[in-house]
């Protein structure tokens, strides 16, 4: 059996080395054609990271809130702004009569527990799901049935007009991906002015303290891979709503 293995370990060291030369020779065909000698060492970056103007640029809180609607509705998304998160379930219970909503998920974390939106939809005849509430429950083909998804946005950037919903066991990323309509809380102290400052966040809490999954949304699903035929909510919801809170 030993033999065998470093007859084996042998047989990978020479494919490594055949690898190798292969590699050599083809980059120094692409330099020979290139007419210029061959780059060997990686280039030298003094600078790292967005430069100080950038890092500093901040709009104030009604322009970040005109920026991030204008953006956002420009990749086909809709926006409301709403005086508290009172106002944002009477906005969600009109659209769920107004469309008929039958089944409605949402995450499972605080600001959403405090709205009972389950009674308050119960009204126009819709069903909400607490996402991971029960442990036996297959809540991804709860999230693909569902009319509307509801979540909290732990961020927003007013420049690229995105949120950034973070995934966790109470969070599950199949609640903004699935449903047909998805609704989006974003109270005002989370919208930021530049994406740097939500990704700047992740870097210093660490890899060890990253979410299970962080996700920036910019408006409903759009995709035109088939013969450049742009198509509304085949990877995602079709519609979504940001509703800005404060």
């Amino acid at each position: 059996m030993a033999k065998q293995a470093d007859s084996h370990e042998e047989w990978l060291k020479q494919l490594a080395e055949e690898s190798k030369r292969k590699q050599e020779a083809f980059m120094n065909g692409i330099a020979q054609k290139l007419r210029r000698p061959r780059v060997t060492s990686a280039p030298e970056h003094p600078f790292r990271g967005a430069p100080d103007f950038w890092q500093a640029f901040e709009w104030p809180l009604e322009e970040r809130v005109e920026r991030f609607e204008a953006n956002f509705k420009a990749a086909g998304g809709h926006v409301e702004r709403v005086a508290d998160m009172e106002a944002a379930k009477r906005f969600i219970a009109e659209k769920a009569e107004a469309l008929s909503a039958k089944y409605v998920i949402r995450q499972n974390q605080p600001e959403l527990n405090g709205l009972n939106l389950e009674e308050t939809l119960a009204a126009s005849g819709a069903e909400v799901r607490v996402w991971n509430s029960e442990a036996e429950e297959n809540w991804r083909a709860r999230a693909a049935e569902s009319d509307f998804g509801i979540v909290m946005a732990d961020y927003a950037a007013a420049y690229t007009g995105s949120v950034t919903v973070l995934s966790s066991k109470d969070k599950g990323r199949s609640v903004s991906l699935l449903p047909t309509v998805l609704f989006v809380l974003i109270p005002l102290e989370r919208l930021k002015t530049r994406l740097g400052e939500i990704l700047i966040r992740f870097d210093e809490a660490g890899r060890e303290q990253l979410p299970a999954g962080i996700h920036f949304i910019s408006g409903p699903s759009r995709s035109a891979d088939i013969e450049n035929d742009l198509t509304i909510g085949v990877h995602g919801p079709g519609v979504v709503h940001a509703l800005l809170i404060g």
